[in-house]
């Protein structure tokens, strides 16, 4: 099958049961999507998928064939961090940082979806996605100003 991976194109061969996550860390070496629980309870692997996000630990890479798919990789512009990212540096919105790729990709689509959030905007569009440390404050004023800075 085709899989369109931030932009680059990939011919992959994977058997029918391979779950995305698999495929982007173990078949593309793109290994920023994280395992952590393996059943959709946490987000940290969440991509995006068409513009929309997915746990990629429930999503089976035969139901990608000419998708695109969005990691964290394919998120800033070479060197140039994307503003989400920036904002997350700059509110110190991680501390062991696990979450934080799919932190990100849940909220790039979020701010897709709504450009201008409100804070409980923000804690409903990202709640499918755990923090263990507990990061939540600083993850919601880093999402609200990035969407404060940009046009989504």
């Amino acid at each position: 099958m085709r899989l369109i991976v931030n932009g680059a194109g990939h011919d992959v061969s994977a058997p029918g049961h391979e779950t995305l996550l698999v495929t982007l860390r173990e078949r593309l070496s793109l290994t920023g999507t994280k395992l952590v629980c393996g059943r959709g309870e946490c987000g940290a692997c969440t991509v995006l998928v068409d513009g929309e996000p997915a746990y990629a630990c429930l999503t089976l890479t035969a139901a990608c064939d000419d998708r695109r798919i969005t990691t964290i990789e394919g998120v800033a512009r070479g060197d140039e961090l994307h503003p989400l990212q920036r904002a997350f540096i700059e509110h110190d919105a991680l501390q062991c940082g696990f979450c934080t790729p799919g932190q990100i990709m849940a909220a790039l689509a979020l701010l897709e979806r709504q450009p201008h959030p409100t804070e409980d905007g923000v804690r409903r569009g990202m709640s499918g996605n755990v923090c263990r440390c507990g990061a939540y404050p600083k993850i919601v004023r880093a999402v609200l100003a990035a969407g404060e800075a940009t046009d989504g």
